[in-house]
């Protein structure tokens, strides 16, 4: 390899050009693929170095997959070790060697030059479906993994661009769609065939050595840059915690996610030591999902660099070895989603301390609605599989609200998906799709709002729902003083006798029938800023809007609005009174915060207060059905809204460690604490 560093135009070029193989690979999917999950977006790809190190990634992937490619790179390169040639093209969805959960299917394909290995190209997207006890591949009361689908470790799927039909044939007929399954190998396999042929175009131009000294020389230029940055800012120690809302098979209370961040020098460690032992469902993170929720949250503060191994130089993951953080086979790890969120959200939480002119609040959780069955709509009835997720509300943010209705902020590069090719595939018909009035998270800059959907059942048979949420008890909080949004959670009306039932934000394998309905919204983001410091204004356009209710902008802002014409939007603030009620409001509201449970659980049942109220004012969880007060719950509910939101409104407070707390550098001579790898 030449050990000449590049000049600056050349390196420019070729950096550039990496990124761009990346991103035709990703084009190529999105043209060719069958499944109606990658086709909106739902996939990723990454081009690596001859150590299978990331050198490049994509302006499309989406964020949870950003950190874990090059695990997967490297678990294909031990199992063939000497035995990799010119055509071949290797499946993997090991979470257990770096990847995420079974449907992710990465494929990865060796680029050769002379006769030797220079690159790795590889393609992840995720498959409709992977076996399993459930339609879709999500069962929530999994406990191990071998209720959740087809665990592929490395295997050899082309052999000089010849599939192997027999292993993607044992794959395809293990899952519920092996037509689209063999699709989707196909359009991933040539997929990294289009990005060898721009890697072999490069070494035609600028020769193998060169090329394999920009592979290396853009993660080092990342990692410099980042470097430099982190070494520019103070030392010390932040920590945090946020919550899962509950181990489906254990008892009341949620699940911790501890992380201290510490920076020393040019480096920084995140510790997940005191988070909760792995639990009894598939809400759980193997070492890979941590590394890239760490990885997608810390880079959302470096939005100008490049993505590649450099930048993961820069930081070290501590996880306790059968935590929640890093479980190991056969834990059941197909909703790593739910931890690797709160990972996310609290990485931003820990940085806007040190970036406040980039600090934002807790995102929307991510849902999943998978539904399967048989279609009975046309004379020979076919298998469907319906899967779908929604966008919601991201945080508020210093100086601006939060986005509406966007992809959540671990799926960036995610598409809603249009109802009508929904409604051509499958036997459900969306009834309903509006913006959630009072979703988004009050603040002095409002969380961004969220969105509901309303189906029904057509002609079917045999149909099962599931549904793959969280945030129904950790509710979606605000900071700097901000107020949570609202709980997740879906509800079936059942066609005969129009009953409605709340199924909550975790269920699989529930049974409907033609002509049920089913709702869910999703939550809005929290709120950034104390909402009685919010422009009046600002409530008042939120209200023609419908953002908010007038009711609401009275509770949550203090802000006094009369309606003069609703038809015409046309509404009027009343200011003397709006500071009157401010006033009342910051007299009362610690007290609130602090109100009895019991006492609000019953004027919850009694229908004296609403949700909004249970939540913003008082802190208060609940089973949402039946109004039963949910005490441990509460309570550590109760210990992250003092710090987040109380806290900020009188600095007196006693302190807990439920959000981003700040300690002075250790000494120079404190020891290092090894990294897991």
């Amino acid at each position: 390899m030449a050990t000449e560093p590049l000049d600056p135009v050349t390196f420019e070029v070729l950096k550039n050009s990496f990124i761009t193989a990346v991103d035709q690979m990703g084009e190529q999917v999105l043209r060719t693929c069958y499944s109606f999950v990658i086709y909106n977006h739902d996939f990723s790809s990454g081009l690596h170095d001859a150590k299978g190190e990331c050198a490049a990634q994509g302006n499309q992937d989406i964020a949870v997959h950003v950190g874990t490619l090059h695990f997967t790179c490297q678990d294909v390169m031990r199992h063939f070790e000497g035995d990799m040639h010119e055509g071949d093209v290797y499946a993997i969805n090991d979470p257990y060697a770096g990847g995420t959960h079974f449907s992710d299917v990465r494929l990865v394909r060796p680029i050769f030059s002379g006769g030797k290995v220079i690159a790795y190209a590889q393609s992840n997207g995720h498959w409709s479906d992977v076996g399993g006890s459930v339609p879709g591949s999500f069962d929530v009361s999994a406990k191990e993994m071998f209720r959740e689908g087809l665990r592929i470790t490395p295997v050899r799927l082309f052999s000089k661009n010849e599939l192997h039909r027999d292993v993607a044939g044992l794959i395809a007929h293990n899952t519920r769609d092996p037509a689209s399954i063999i699709g989707d190998m196909q359009a991933q396999a040539q997929a990294t065939r289009v990005c060898e042929r721009e890697i072999l175009r490069l070494v035609d131009k600028y020769g193998r050595d060169t090329i394999e000294t920009g592979l290396s020389a853009v993660q080092d230029y990342v990692e410099r840059a980042v470097r430099q940055r982190i070494a520019a800012m103070p030392d010390g120690e932040w920590e945090t915690v946020d919550y899962i809302d509950r181990d489906p098979a254990g008892g009341e209370g949620m699940i911790p996610i501890k992380i201290k961040m510490t920076i020393k020098g040019d480096k920084v460690i995140y510790d997940f030591t005191g988070s909760h032992p792995v639990i009894g469902s598939i809400y759980n993170s193997a070492f890979g999902t941590t590394f890239s929720g760490v990885a997608a949250g810390m880079k959302t503060f470096f939005p100008d660099l490049p993505l590649n191994s450099g930048f993961y130089r820069a930081f070290e993951i501590i996880a306790p070895e059968g935590s929640i953080v890093d479980a190991r086979w056969p834990v059941a790890v197909t909703g790593f989603l739910m931890p690797f969120e709160k990972i996310m959200n609290s990485i931003y939480e820990m940085w806007s301390r040190l970036m406040p002119e980039r600090a934002l609040a807790c995102a929307f959780n991510l849902e999943y609605l998978l539904t399967g069955g048989w279609d009975r709509r046309a004379s020979d009835k076919s298998m469907f599989m319906f899967y779908d997720w929604l966008p919601g509300g991201w945080g508020g943010r210093n100086g601006k609200d939060g986005n509406n209705c966007t992809t959540a902020s671990f799926g960036t590069g995610m598409m809603a998906q249009p109802v009508e090719g929904q409604e051509r595939a499958s036997p459900i018909i969306c009834t309903e799709m509006e913006i959630v009035t009072d979703s988004p998270g009050p603040g002095k800059w409002r969380g961004g709002s969220g969105l509901k959907k309303t189906s029904r059942m057509l002609a079917s048979e045999g149909v099962v729902i599931s549904y793959i949420c969280d945030r129904e008890r950790a509710v979606v909080w605000g900071i700097e003083g901000g107020l949570p949004s609202m709980p997740h959670g879906l509800t079936l009306t059942h066609k005969d006798g129009g009953k409605e039932e709340r199924l909550g934000a975790i269920f699989s394998d529930v049974p409907i029938v033609e002509g049920d309905v089913f709702s869910r919204p999703t939550a809005g983001g929290g709120g950034f800023g104390d909402p009685l410091e919010r422009d009046p204004k600002r409530v008042l356009e939120d209200v023609i809007d419908d953002y908010v209710s007038v009711d609401r902008a009275a509770k949550d802002y203090g802000v006094v609005i009369s309606e003069i014409d609703a038809e015409l939007c046309e509404y009027g603030i009343d200011a003397a009174a709006t500071e009157t009620l401010r006033q009342d409001i910051r007299a009362k509201r610690v007290a609130w915060a602090r109100e009895d449970p019991e006492g609000v659980a019953a004027r919850y049942r009694a229908g004296e207060i609403d949700v909004f109220d249970v939540i913003r004012q008082h802190a208060v969880i609940l089973e949402w059905q039946s109004g039963e007060l949910l005490p441990e719950s509460t309570r550590q509910f109760r210990e992250m809204f003092e710090r987040r939101s109380v806290g900020e409104w009188a600095p007196c407070m006693t302190h807990s460690p439920a959000a981003p707390t700040h300690r002075s550098h250790a000494p120079d001579n404190a020891p290092a604490t090894p990294p897991r790898t």
